[in-house]
């Protein structure tokens, strides 16, 4: 397939993280994921890891200058696959960063896709989710419940709603997601790269769009 260079933004609980699954598993997409790769850098102990590890200790937020090196050896790493950003660039300088730190390797960004849904059906969705307490397994009490009300299907263990779970978290992860994409949605329009697809189509039409739109199979 083309090696394409294509970015997914959605806000939480969109399903942009399983199509990004998919894509990989399916389509032969690199995944990259900057709090992934970043671990990754860390464990290896890369110059580059080692930068990062003094922010995440300190609990400072990284410099774009720092991500960019991460993306620019991502891309040295994984030269001429077809890569999947997801959930990056955050902002306006990483967007215009990356294009950059791509076009000195002769490359672009292909295509941005949004996962786009309504804010209440995001907090619809992440308020049903429950985990369980032993084996961390997740449940949705909306389209995946356990078969026993509070009870894991797995182990028998007690599910329970995460702190991150209730809709008052919810409301302000979406705040600040909309503060910072929506910039970087315009940036995309303005190039004519942005295509959108309602998140609310499910999983499966999901995906099929995603491809129908990119031209991978």
């Amino acid at each position: 397939m083309k090696a394409m260079n294509l970015i997914l933004i959605g806000p939480p609980g969109s399903g942009k993280g399983t199509q990004a699954e998919l894509l990989r598993e399916k389509n032969g997409f690199v995944h990259y994921s900057t709090g992934e790769v970043f671990r990754d850098h860390i464990r290896r102990k890369t110059p580059v890891g080692l930068q990062v590890e003094k922010y995440v200790i300190s609990g400072g937020l990284v410099p774009d200058s720092v991500v960019l090196e991460v993306v620019n050896s991502f891309l040295a790493e994984n030269a001429g696959k077809p890569i999947l950003f997801d959930g990056f660039p955050r902002t306006i300088p990483q967007a215009e960063g990356l294009d950059k730190v791509l076009a000195a390797k002769s490359l672009s960004v292909d295509m941005a896709v949004l996962v786009d849904l309504a804010d209440d059906e995001v907090v619809k969705r992440l308020t049903a989710r429950r985990q369980c307490r032993s084996c961390s397994k997740i449940y949705n009490l909306t389209f995946k419940p356990p078969k026993k009300a509070g009870v894991c299907d797995d182990c028998g263990g007690e599910l329970y709603q995460r702190k991150d779970d209730t809709e008052s978290v919810i409301r302000d992860r979406l705040n600040t997601y909309h503060q910072q994409t929506e910039p970087v949605l315009g940036y995309y329009s303005a190039q004519g790269k942005l295509k959108r697809i309602d998140g609310a189509l499910g999983r499966d039409r999901v995906y099929q769009e995603v491809i129908r739109l990119t031209g991978t199979a």
